[in-house]
């Protein structure tokens, strides 16, 4: 039974079509993070004629997905700091990649930058792992702390978890800051789980990437997936990259075969190529990044924090209001907006929401300066 405070998730269509009675094709869902383009034109028109495929089981090693794989993360790095393909890990979703990898390690103890995706935490607690977080402060506008950081993982931690960019704070820690952490837990037998499930949304991505630093640091282990930038949570395919070879060969030794269907596989090589897509999508969400900060300078009963990736978080400062009251005058309006107070470090001041097209922006921005101007 839904609750009219239930927080809802931005795939939770289903359920906000049963208890608000709002048709699901008919919301606008700010809260999925996913590129408003849709699918690679591309992939839209090719993948069809694949469909013969399905009578063949995939390849074993995914060698020419990997390949793929390879060749658009390292775009634009020198040779030396690429990612090996022999490197790089393919999954059924960067969810089941964050599972096996934490099941492997094995952590009897890991840290959580938070605030942040709950799945981390999730799948930590399935392994009997002890957490702890270290809470991102408001007043340093979600910025890690680096020095305070470093006296934190002195306490004898396994894993250091880190979103970045960061959900729900879009906010980013630099390559060159990273690559202090990785060393700061090398030196210490910590492993570094990165996941940049959004990076490619950022200003610029060789400056927040940690990528580079794979060939460096064998306790870095970066996942991605295909969901938001692309589009496609459906296909299910996610990837790992570590220069930890026998981490590596551990995990892909004893996780299941062909967990990604030959379609998927066909998919992501396809996707991964389409560079005028590529293209659009990174023009599209910066010059909406760019516009949208511009109209929320103006709106008084709200404060934003600089955003890095597709989607940006608010801080309600208009009295008697809270993200709930906002999501549920959203809703109304077949506007679905996250509701930021189930986050740990959040309040029920916090919304967040993404960037879509020019036309639906202009949607959400009238409402917000509405309520809250």
């Amino acid at each position: 039974m839904i609750t009219p405070k239930e927080h809802f998730h931005g795939s939770d269509l289903e359920k906000i079509e049963k208890y608000y009675g709002i048709k699901k094709d008919e919301i606008i869902n700010f809260a999925g993070n996913v590129n408003p383009l849709g699918i690679s034109p591309v992939l839209r028109a090719d993948l069809s004629g694949h469909i013969d495929a399905i009578t063949d089981y995939p390849d074993r090693e995914y060698t020419s997905l990997r390949r793929s794989i390879a060749a658009y993360v390292n775009k634009d790095l020198p040779t030396e700091k690429q990612c090996q393909t022999e490197h790089i890990l393919v999954g059924n979703g960067s969810t089941e990649l964050i599972s096996l990898f934490i099941q492997f390690i094995k952590p009897k103890k890991a840290l959580i930058i938070s605030p942040t995706y709950s799945e981390y935490e999730r799948e930590l607690t399935l392994e009997g792992s002890r957490i702890d977080y270290f809470l991102l402060k408001e007043e340093a506008e979600f910025n890690v702390n680096l020095s305070a950081l470093k006296e934190t993982l002195k306490a004898s931690y396994d894993l250091l978890v880190i979103c970045n960019p960061n959900n729900p704070t879009s906010s980013v820690i630099k390559t060159e800051v990273m690559a202090e952490i990785l060393a700061f837990c090398k030196n210490r037998n910590i492993y570094c789980m990165v996941d940049e499930t959004y990076v490619e949304f950022a200003p610029d991505i060789a400056s927040v990437t940690s990528v580079s630093l794979l060939s460096a640091y064998k306790n870095l282990i970066v996942i991605r997936g295909i969901s938001k930038f692309f589009a496609a949570p459906g296909l299910r395919l996610g990837y790992a990259m570590t220069s930890d070879e026998e981490l590596l060969h551990l995990v892909n030794e004893r996780k299941n075969p062909w967990t990604i269907n030959i379609l998927a596989s066909l998919a992501g090589e396809i996707m991964f190529s389409d560079e005028e897509y590529i293209k659009r999508t990174r023009n599209l969400i910066s010059s909406e990044r760019e516009r949208i900060k511009a109209v929320l300078k103006n709106v008084s009963g709200l404060k934003y924090y600089e955003p890095s990736a597709n989607f940006i978080l608010l801080q309600i400062q208009k009295d008697n209001l809270t993200s709930h009251d906002l999501f549920e005058g959203a809703i109304r309006q077949s506007l679905m907006i996250r509701d930021c107070s189930t986050f740990q470090g959040l309040s029920n001041r916090f919304i967040r929401f993404c960037f879509l097209t020019g036309e639906n922006n202009d949607k959400l921005l009238e409402y917000l300066s509405r309520k809250l101007g």
